[in-house]
């Protein structure tokens, strides 16, 4: 079973969430958090904290079962766009500059992967 967490209106750019977010897709979450903790990027504590509430998410639905032994990765990351500030800066002779200041929105989707490749080959080891 899946879990969903989202983090709103982050004061930081797309694109620069985005490099971080690249960096998790699709790996297990305990090998996410591992490179969360040492990346320099400011958007990696962020990420962290929002995979740590997506964790909880899952703990919450699935009271029952056991996180290590759930075999979760990460299956969906996404980073929109968010609210643009834009903001004129004074520039010579009597001009302005825009300055836009980016957010972004990310949803983080966390699930545990089935074992299937065994179920198979138990299955064709019986029919053999």
């Amino acid at each position: 079973m899946e879990a969903v967490a989202k983090l709103n209106n982050v004061p930081s750019s797309p694109r620069k969430m985005r490099l971080v977010a690249n960096l998790i897709r699709g790996k297990k979450v305990t090998q996410a958090l591992g490179l969360l903790k040492f990346t320099p990027n400011a958007g990696a504590p962020k990420l962290e904290k929002l995979l740590l509430s997506a964790l909880s998410n899952w703990q919450a639905a699935n009271e029952d079962a056991r996180i290590e032994d759930a075999n979760l990765y990460i299956k969906e990351i996404r980073v929109d766009e968010g609210k643009m500030l834009k903001r004129l800066r004074p520039a010579p002779q009597g001009r302005g500059h825009r300055i836009r200041k980016r957010s972004n929105h990310v949803t983080l989707v966390i699930d545990s992967k089935v074992e299937a490749e065994t179920v198979e080959t138990s299955t064709s080891n019986e029919a053999k």
